[in-house]
């Protein structure tokens, strides 16, 4: 079994509130970017890795020297342009049935067990799926002035986490139809889901957070501090 890995990194991070994109933001001696590329570069399945990025990036030549043999890939101007121009990279390198990776570039703690549970549930899996936790907080909708209208049952709600799997040919398709008709899915399963297939949730940690904000990184570096002891 192999896979190929997309990451999109052109964002700026603005809500991070940084001058520095977050994803070029230090961490215990690297970058986020390169603690989220660890997991698969030490992963012998993953055949290559694109990164896209803005045009001009600053940041990256530097990490680049220290990563080796990582493609680069034009970023756009919203993720799931990303995404598509990532995949446009390996075309000619991958068939339509080969498995494809998508990991969010401020995901610095992703467990290797998670990765390989993900990868060895949808090995044999007719669409694919990703890594997701289920929704443990009470959930409120609000309306005007964040005032609460009611209060969301939670059960059956998962929280999308990343990495997400599915085949390079359907995961084409799927970002292809959504940008044609003006749709901009905010993950590669809801793409996938507006063709009509069901992606697998695979059960992740809670642990393999997203960074997007100060209070974010602080437990980011706890938690590398702990795998790392």
């Amino acid at each position: 079994m192999r896979y190929w890995l997309i990451v999109p990194a052109a964002g700026v991070g603005r809500r991070f509130g940084e001058q520095t994109p977050k994803q070029y933001v230090p961490l215990h001696g690297r970058t986020l970017l390169e603690w989220s590329l660890a997991p698969f570069r030490a992963d012998s399945r993953c055949t290559g890795i694109v990164v896209a990025l803005a045009a001009g990036d600053p940041h990256w030549p530097a990490i680049a020297r220290k990563l080796g043999n990582v493609t680069v890939a034009p970023g756009g101007a919203e993720r799931s342009h990303s995404v598509r121009n990532g995949l446009a990279a390996l075309q000619g390198q991958v068939a339509a049935s080969d498995w494809v990776l998508v990991h969010d570039a401020a995901r610095p703690c992703l467990p290797a067990a998670d990765l390989n549970r993900l990868v060895e549930r949808l090995d044999s899996h007719p669409v694919g799926g990703l890594l997701a936790a289920p929704a443990a907080d009470t959930l409120k909708a609000t309306g005007e002035d964040l005032q609460v209208v009611r209060t969301v049952d939670r059960s059956g709600l998962w929280r999308a986490l990343t990495p997400q799997m599915f085949r390079y040919g359907r995961l084409c398709e799927a970002l292809d139809a959504a940008l044609a008709s003006g749709r901009l899915p905010t993950d590669e399963s809801q793409a996938i889901e507006w063709l009509g297939d069901h992606p697998q949730i695979v059960a992740g940690s809670a642990a393999n957070l997203k960074v997007t904000s100060p209070e974010d990184l602080l437990v980011a570096a706890a938690l590398l501090q702990e795998t790392r002891a």
